[in-house]
């Protein structure tokens, strides 16, 4: 019989590891720098499972260095994914579960990143409201703040929450592991894996410290927003503003982080055309989604308001993935592309259509052009009789490609 509770050294029972390695499973993910999937994990999955409880439980248990991958980001550039091995994904999801109900209850209202019960539409939701009563926003952004992250100053968040020596331990080691990178191994003196199963947590202990309670205790009337390391900042007037960028930017530097000057800055949130002080900005993003000014069709007539839209950057990286499954070199049949296309179209609604539907249609409209063009080379026709052709699809089923009940193929 399995003692599922079993113990040594320290608290880790068998049942832990295995909580661990479910909620691991269900987020999927791939290799580490061992090459083994979860797929090859679970062929030996018992053995696999044990091997893990029984070095965590007597303090052998050492991680292994974490393979880095160069992802684009939505606004340009490259930024490192560390991939760490499913073995050590299992252990980093065992103290973030052990450690994360002790630190939760303390987290600012206003955080909303990587946190139970919290989303990104939450932390629209605030703007939204903050901006109709705010007419200044500081739009933070910390330059490279995963890879910045100073250690000394992390464990010393880390201990205000707990003091048990095996979270410590652990928690070290795998802020001290090598990165992978370009086939050798880097030593790593600040900083923490950004893919890693722990990151987000850990990231969320720093910045309540370093940003959430120090705003709290020295700018309480000035309201903010918090998604991990994305930020904004609600303020009365143009000298508000000022200040409180100036006193961010200043207690980064103290925390050993740096404002990337270049995307940091001030907006005016109620319309384009009165502004207090000199031209300045009217729209920024944040998660995803431009605040600017728009006018909306209501029932009285058209309307001005400041509303989250789809970002440019995020209809960029929308089209850039619907290329790579509606393209010349795809030979399958218009079902094989619904299918794809729907696994991640079913995503973008839910999570970008919320507030702002109509400024989205220009995107699936130009997803239905692609088909059409796609259609014009499978089937060899010509773009009208293409366009007929996928209208009597649309007629047959119109519920084949799920954006179609926002746009038809018209």
């Amino acid at each position: 019989m399995i003692d599922y509770y079993e113990t040594k050294q320290h608290p880790i029972t068998k049942k832990m590891v295995l909580d661990a390695y479910r909620k691991v499973r269900a987020n999927k993910g791939s290799a580490g720098i061992d090459t083994q999937s979860l797929e090859q994990f679970e062929e030996r999955l018992a053995g696999n499972l044990y091997k893990i409880w029984n070095r965590m439980t007597s303090g052998s248990y050492h991680p292994k260095a974490v393979r880095e991958v160069q992802i684009p980001k939505k606004s340009g550039g490259y930024r490192g994914l560390g991939i760490p091995t499913v073995s050590d994904r299992v252990a980093q999801q065992v103290v973030k579960s052990y450690l994360e109900p002790k630190v939760e209850a303390s987290f600012h209202q206003d955080s909303y990143g990587y946190r139970p019960n919290k989303s990104a539409h939450d932390a629209l939701a605030k703007t939204v409201r903050n901006c109709g009563y705010y007419s200044w926003v500081v739009d933070l952004d910390i330059r490279g703040f995963f890879d910045n992250i100073d250690h000394e100053l992390l464990m010393k968040a880390v201990r205000v929450y707990t003091d048990e020596k095996w979270i410590i331990m652990y928690i070290e080691r795998w802020l001290e592991v090598g990165v992978v990178r370009e086939g050798k191994v880097h030593k790593r003196e600040k900083g923490t894996p950004q893919g890693g199963v722990i990151s987000p947590l850990l990231a969320n202990i720093f910045l309540h410290f370093v940003f959430d309670k120090w705003m709290e205790k020295h700018h309480s009337n000035m309201p903010f927003q918090r998604y991990c390391d994305d930020a904004i900042i609600h303020c009365t007037t143009w000298n508000q503003a000022v200040f409180i960028k100036n006193a961010v930017t200043k207690r980064m530097k103290e925390c050993k982080l740096e404002l990337n000057s270049e995307k940091t800055k001030i907006v005016y949130c109620k319309n384009s055309i009165h502004r207090e002080s000199n031209p300045v900005p009217v729209s920024f993003t944040f998660l995803g989604h431009t605040f600017r000014p728009l006018g909306r069709p209501t029932k009285n007539g058209w309307k001005l308001t400041y509303f989250p839209c789809m970002s440019q950057d995020a209809k960029k990286s929308v089209r850039e993935k619907v290329k790579s499954v509606v393209n010349r070199r795809f030979m399958g049949k218009l079902q094989d592309i619904a299918q794809r296309l729907n696994a991640m179209a079913r995503g973008w609604i839910n999570y970008y259509c919320v507030y702002s539907r109509w400024t989205v249609y220009g995107l699936w409209y130009w997803i239905n052009l692609k088909l059409v063009r796609w259609v014009m080379r499978r089937k060899k026709m010509g773009r009208r009789r293409a366009h007929q052709w996928l209208r009597k699809i649309y007629n047959q089923n119109p519920k084949l490609f799920i954006h179609w009940t926002l746009a038809r193929p018209y």
